[in-house]
């Protein structure tokens, strides 16, 4: 995978995940009672619904970190290097995921 190869994939990647918010945000809203329409088994299912919807916004937010890692280190010219020991990260690895930060010797 070149550089260039990987700044698109990276912020196609970044924008695929502004969409997902985008699209998530009402399941990520508060939970309102409303005793008239909405039973108690129902508010649970509601309430489950919001943090399983909060959980995935968190691992947006993480996947989005790396991925601005990834770029500025693209803009640094340091990208794929590992972070911890500076070998060069294997070519598949960074295929398979051109954010990754850390050789596999120093990721596990």
């Amino acid at each position: 995978m070149t550089q260039e190869d990987a700044r698109k994939h990276l912020l196609a990647r970044k924008a695929e995940l502004t969409e997902e918010d985008r699209l998530s945000a009402e399941a990520r809203a508060p939970v309102t009672l409303q005793q008239d329409s909405v039973g108690r088994l129902s508010r649970m299912d509601a309430m489950q619904g919001q943090a399983m919807a909060l959980a995935a916004e968190r691992r947006r937010e993480t996947e989005r970190q790396r991925i601005l890692g990834a770029l500025s280190r693209l803009d640094e010219g340091e990208w794929g290097y590992c972070l911890t020991c500076g070998e060069e990260i294997a070519k598949a690895r960074l295929a398979n995921d051109p954010s990754v930060a850390k050789c596999v010797g120093c990721a596990g």
